[in-house]
This record gives structure tokens, sequence and C-alpha cells, in this order.
């Protein structure tokens, strides 16, 4: 029997080894592969999974092409991460961050979906993850990182890093994100309730890219494609930055300024050469802030909510228009830099 001195204990992640139970391909740009693995069963958190982060590790590949088996993780072993760092990179393989798309923990075999962007270079290059997943097949094994379900019933519940996706009392809502973020916001529109209204802008490659999803919430979807019909593709971002300046026009929409209107603060200068465009609701809550219009009022406050994830330059535009220009209260605004163009994740 489990006393409540060890239930306080319980890690907040835990290594999962799992296998590709399937793979399905979505569209030009996207491949869905299920995972499943009995230890699946101690995976999970308190209700829906939203914009849940794993990672994933990639196994590196022998000279023949064969993945070569990972190391053992110990998640409760203090400093595991700096101990994988500090191994050959031939060995240790790569991590990746990736959302869980959907989930069937409940199942006699448990499994999770995991969509993955296929992107290459014009000589057909592409990323460890891109490069795994273009191979992958039933029966490969792999490592998941992810959050120990025994921790959400336990006081390291509302801790657990990988959920962004907090709207508070807010039933207007707006999505933002390139082709990186759309997993995540579809697995989010899937679990809103009917009295949530609002946008969602989406832009991926190409139009073969556009999903059906589906959402009971009165929020309208609207997919945007790089790639046109005469061959000539936008620059990332353009079209996403040109939806959301239509969808929330200076001086703004009653009910989503700051309370006493106006523009906004100018947000403090982030490198996103260097530094991680990581700013949501949460974080601003628990951090001293001193630009934001409303240093009293906590997050989610408010009847308006945004969600922005992508190319962290994009974002970061973003962040200054929707911040500094539309006065938006950047509590009630979660900004993401899911990757930065030119920069390769670790």
């Amino acid at each position: 029997m489990k006393t409540r001195e060890t239930a306080l204990t319980e890690p907040m992640t835990l290594a999962f080894e799992v296998s590709v139970s399937s793979v399905l391909e979505l569209s030009p740009n996207f491949r869905r592969i299920t995972f499943g693995g009995y230890s699946l069963r101690n995976f999970g958190v308190h209700g829906d999974t939203m914009d849940l982060r794993i990672k994933l590790m990639i196994p590196s590949l022998a000279q023949d092409g064969s993945q070569l088996p990972l190391p053992a993780f110990r998640m409760d072993q203090a400093g595991w991460y700096r101990e994988w760092l500090d191994m050959d990179p031939a060995v240790r393989g790569s991590m990746r961050t990736y959302t869980v798309r959907e989930s069937r923990l409940d199942s006699v075999y448990p499994e999770i979906d995991v969509d993955f962007v296929m992107h290459f270079d014009s000589e057909g290059n592409g990323g460890p993850a891109a490069n795994w997943a273009l191979n992958a097949k039933p029966g490969d094994a792999i490592t998941i990182i992810g959050p120990n379900s025994r921790a959400a019933h336990c006081v390291t519940a509302e801790i657990y890093s990988g959920i962004e996706w907090r709207p508070g009392m807010a039933q207007r809502v707006l999505f933002a994100g390139d082709e990186t973020a759309v997993p995540a916001i579809s697995a989010i529109l899937e679990s809103l309730p009917p009295y949530m209204s609002g946008q969602a802008f989406l832009e991926v490659p190409q139009a073969a890219d556009f999903l059906d999803l589906r959402t009971a919430a009165d929020v309208d979807v609207t997919w945007l494609a790089r790639g046109a019909a005469i061959g000539r593709s936008r620059p990332h971002g353009e079209l996403l930055q040109e939806a959301v300046r239509l969808a929330v026009p200076v001086p703004g929409w009653v009910g989503i300024k700051a309370a006493d209107g106006g523009a906004g603060p100018e947000p403090e200068e982030v490198n996103v050469d260097v530094d991680i465009l990581w700013e949501t609701p949460a974080r601003m809550d628990t951090a001293a802030i001193g630009a934001t219009k409303n240093p009293d009022m906590p997050a989610g406050a408010m009847p308006f909510y945004a969600w922005i994830a992508g190319e962290a330059g994009v974002i970061k535009d973003m962040r200054r228009y929707l911040v500094r220009d539309v006065g938006i209260d950047r509590k009630q605004v979660a900004f993401m830099g899911y990757w930065r163009r030119g920069k390769a994740e670790l």
C-alpha cells in the first residue's frame, strides 16, 4: 500500500519504452505515428492532453541503417539530463519535442498518436526526427519522456510544465500557428466546450496539408497555404501574420484590450537566435512583470485568450503587434517559439 509520503515523491516525468504500432500518411507534410506499449498505463495527466509536450528519444543509426539501442533512462535520478548530454551523440541519439495528438490510454494496449512534420530541404535532408519518421515502421522501438500519471494524484500535479493551454475564464479565443503547431491546436480544438468562440489560423506548406478538424466550439478554422497554385510560395509566417492583423486590428476588439485601453507596453526584447521565446500566462503570474498593464490582475481573468506558436521570429513579431500595438494584456496570451529558422534543436 502506497503511503502519503511516497505519494508526495512521485516523479513528474518517466521514461516510457514503446514501439511503433502504425504509420499513417495524413498529407504530403504530415505523418502520424502511433506508439504503443504497456508502459503507457502510467502515462498521462488529469483530463485532456491539450497541447501536452513530450520528448522523443530518437535513436542513432548504425552504418547498415539499423537503429542503435538507446541508453537506459532513470527519471528519478538527479542529473540524468546532464549525464545524457555528456554521452557520445552517436550513442545517445537525439532528443526532440513533440505534441501528443491523441491518446487511448484506457485501452487494453495503450497508445498515443504523434503527428510529425515531414520537412526536408531541396536535397532531401531532414533533421533526426523527420529522418527517423520517414523510415519508421511497426515494431521500431523508441523511448518517450512524458508525464507520470501517478504524479497527477500528488502535490506535483499542478507543476507539470508540458501543458500551456490555460484560458481561465476566457470564452473568446484566438489560435495562430504554423505546421509545427497544427497538432497542438488540433488537439485543443477537439477538447473545447460549445460556449467558446473565436478564430484559428493554421499556416502550412500547401493546400494538400489542410486536415479535417473537429470541434464543438464556435471557432472558425482558417487554413493558409504558403505554396500557391502558380508555383510561387509565400515566405514562412507572412500569411499567418496578415491573418492575425486582420482578425485583431488596431485598436483591437472591444473586450480584448487591456482594461485601461490604448496601446500596450513594449515587450522585453528577446534574441530568438540565442534565447527561447516562451511567454505564457502561467509564467507571467509567477514572474516579476513590470511591463504588464494590469500587474495585479491574475492570468485568465479576462474574457479573451490567445495561443500563438511556431517559428520564433514570426512569433516575436506577432508578440510585439498584439502586446504593443493592439494593447492585449500579456497575461492573456501564450507566445511560444517552437523552433527557429536556421537553428537546430538539440
